[in-house]
């Protein structure tokens, strides 16, 4: 269906190719997993498939790239319109009218497909992707994920033979991203739709994977192969992948399911350690009356509280967004907002900041309310990352943006660019901000927030479109600046970070707090939040009804510190 042959693209501003004399053949009905680092050149390869490079995005391309036995160097994309479908990583940015059902339509319309097949197609879509109660709703009031959704069913509706999906799952919730991965798997299995997807978020997406292509970047030759064998040598994969590398599980499992038949023995080491400890850790009770030289518990340090909402309600038109919610954040703390596409999470961000009103209630940031503030009163109590951090870009440089962050913060000349060359080290600040990657425009945003030094810090869906690496130096970021007695409020549906980084959980359902707790109270156990290691071993030994839920670890790098101990 798909074939590459001798395929090497070079970009005018580039050096050296961002992809280099590439062999690749994807046959019908396959659903082929495309993985690699950030900036490495999975979106070239995807853009390649149905011509957008080079006719869109300029370059150079040698070598032939054919689809069905259509050669995209003499077919523009418009002429593959009916063969390939795609989805961008920015649902917004291919959007072209009001309303879902206007938009699901538009592809049939621009193909000349007759109305009677047009109502059926758009019918089918709204419920192959649980849009039904949104078809009237307008663009500009729904979710990223609901946005993410549409932009999918676009694509469907002109029944490609190719589908071709950038991040299709990374601003969904667990449970939409499972039902999109569903709808994938139907196509795949049921119509033969060759779908070619791109994703960072591999936890999700690999076991579904017929193929794995493996694009590391810097022009090196790419690795197509099985996923258990291409996840031998990635440089980039998920937690359950991670667990078997350390276990030493041989073919590697993919899925939580694999990894749980094979966890007993790892099961049974990691609580006989606990058992241990346990047992070492209880000790007599002193007697009164004993020696001075007994040493006292440690005084406890009260939490300094910086933002509280009260019985905070919100509303668009006729619809709540936030119902009720109260909440205190201190100092120090890392909390994770979640819940599923609309439950309020990006509202509850923004009157956190100021950025609209509420209907009833209160909000206040170290002591004010931010939506009485003006900006240089407020920068300094509080700071959001949005979720597109381009948003915060209006010069043509990195260097620009850090001199107008000094400015806006009367800080130092020299602050925001120091901190861009703590966080993202290799950015050249001669760069056009909109030319970076996601994690280096995320580094950016994060320097321009923190030049005023607010004492809250906002981030709304701060991982999406990281590959693991920058999602590790991110995590170390958030938890030196928690440390340093910032406090961070990050919505997030990224299980795996929330795992990693966070001391709380609130999880928000149609606007109001459904659960408000430490973080392994809150997402061990649960079907849709738990991480992966969470869910390996909380069905067994480690995971009993009666155990903690703070026992059960939620990391690798947590079973691996428990492994260092036991020796």
């Amino acid at each position: 269906m798909i074939r590459f042959d001798r395929v090497t693209i070079t970009y005018p501003d580039q050096g050296s190719p961002v992809l280099n004399d590439v062999d690749l053949q994807i046959p019908e009905g396959e659903l082929a997993l495309v993985v690699g680092p950030t900036g490495g050149g999975k979106s070239t390869l995807l853009r390649a498939i149905n011509g957008l490079v080079p006719h869109f995005t300029g370059g150079t391309l040698s070598g032939s790239v054919t689809v069905a036995g259509r050669d995209t160097a003499t077919n523009r994309p418009r002429d593959l319109a009916d063969l390939v479908g795609v989805v961008p990583q920015d649902p917004m940015s291919s959007f072209v009218t009001d309303t879902v059902e206007e938009e699901l339509a538009y592809t049939m319309e621009s193909l000349g497909i007759g109305q009677a097949v047009m109502r059926r197609r758009v019918e089918e879509t709204l419920d192959l992707l649980g849009l039904a109660e949104f078809r009237d709703r307008a663009m500009l009031t729904l979710s990223g994920g609901q946005r993410q959704r549409v932009a999918i069913g676009a694509a469907l509706t002109a029944h490609p033979r190719v589908l071709v999906l950038d991040e299709p799952t990374s601003a969904l919730d667990p449970g939409a991203a499972e039902e999109v991965l569903a709808a994938l798997q139907r196509l795949v299995h049921d119509l033969g739709i060759t779908v070619v997807l791109a994703e960072h978020r591999l936890e999700r997406v690999l076991e579904y994977a017929d193929r794995v292509v493996l694009v590391p970047g810097g022009g090196r030759p790419i690795i197509v192969g099985e996923p258990a064998a291409v996840m031998e040598i990635a440089p980039v994969a998920p937690p359950v992948v991670r667990l078997g590398r350390l276990a030493g599980w041989q073919p590697l499992p993919l899925s939580v399911r694999d990894a749980r038949r094979r966890a007993g023995d790892l099961r049974a080491e990691l609580s006989e350690r606990q058992r241990t400890r346990a047992q070492e850790d209880v000790r007599p009770a002193p007697s009164i009356g004993s020696s001075p030289d007994s040493s006292p518990a440690p005084p406890r340090t009260e939490a300094v509280t910086v933002a509280t909402m009260s019985r905070a309600d919100a509303s668009y038109g006729h619809v709540r967004a936030l119902r009720e919610v109260t909440l205190d954040v201190a100092r120090g703390e890392i909390v994770a907002l979640m819940g599923r596409n609309g439950a309020g999470k990006s509202t509850l961000l923004s009157t956190l900041v100021g950025l609209r009103g509420l209907d009833r209630g209160e909000v206040l940031v170290t002591g004010a309310d931010p939506a009485s503030l003006s900006g240089p009163q407020i920068i300094g109590r509080i700071g959001l990352v949005p979720q597109d951090p381009a948003h915060l870009f209006g010069r043509d440089s990195v260097d620009a943006e850090c001199r107008d962050a000094d400015h806006d913060a009367a800080a130092a000349p020299g602050t925001a660019r120091a901190l861009v060359e703590v966080f993202a080290p290799e950015i050249d600040i001669a760069q056009h901000p909109r030319d970076l990657s996601e994690g280096q425009r995320l580094a950016l945003a994060l320097a321009i927030v923190l030049t005023a030094e607010p004492a809250v810090i906002l981030l709304d869906e701060p991982t999406r479109g990281l590959d693991y690496p920058t999602k590790e130096r991110l995590a170390a970021i958030l938890r030196d600046l928690a440390a340093q007695g910032h406090a961070i409020v990050a919505a997030t549906h990224d299980v795996e970070l929330v795992a990693d980084v966070a001391t709380r959980v609130i999880v928000l359902a149609d606007g109001e707090v459904v659960a408000d707790g430490p973080t392994a109270e809150v997402v061990v156990g649960s079907p849709l939040f738990a991480p992966q290691v969470a869910k390996i071993f909380a069905s067994g030994t480690l995971g009993d009804v009666d155990q903690p839920a703070h026992h059960v670890p939620l990391t690798v790098e947590s079973v691996r510190a428990a492994l260092a101990v036991a020796g």
